[in-house]
């Protein structure tokens, strides 16, 4: 079995939903002062939900650990789009290289290599599936191209692909 973000987000929210149920259960119960009459000097009868307490603390940490783990899981799981030419992240098609420098034609972003010449190396955000089936990964600035020239094929973004793995 894969273990996925969203997997261990869910136990996350699991484990989130558990703490604030005992917080809520302990929370509402009060131990009190001893009983009438009772030497106010003596100490205090023990807490007998301090056990739960503590409980819900760790079910608390473990969430925070459950969330960590997701995001570090997704950053390890990003392919790059791997196309053998680099675009602008954000417009696509639209760099110019010229010394070793590319730049956006549209934004002016510049990077200090040549980028047009270089595989892309921005992550996959999309699966793109042309009318014979084959499907291509590409990151955002490649599918800015690809809507416009690829008739009929189908983008679908990873992140919203049920149980998908970028």
């Amino acid at each position: 079995m894969t273990v996925t973000p969203e997997q261990l987000r869910a136990l996350a929210t699991r484990a989130e939903a558990l703490t604030a149920e005992v917080w809520t259960l302990c929370g509402n119960v009060q131990t009190g002062p001893a009983e009438p009459g009772a030497d106010a000097s003596a100490p205090a009868a023990p807490d007998p939900l301090v056990s739960a307490r503590q409980a819900a603390g760790l079910l608390a940490r473990a969430a925070e650990e459950l969330q960590l783990a997701a995001a570090d899981l997704a950053r390890l799981q990003v392919r790059p789009c791997g196309l053998p030419w680099g675009v602008c992240p954000e417009h696509g098609n639209t760099l110019s290289s010229q010394a070793g420098v590319s730049t956006c034609r549209v934004c002016g972003r510049t990077w200090d290599h040549d980028r047009l010449r270089r595989p892309c190396h921005e992550p996959a955000t999309w699966k793109v599936i042309d009318r014979a089936g084959t499907v291509t990964r590409m990151c955002d600035g490649h599918v800015l191209g690809a809507r416009a020239a690829a008739g009929n094929a189908t983008f679908v973004r990873l992140d919203q692909e049920a149980g998908s793995q970028p």
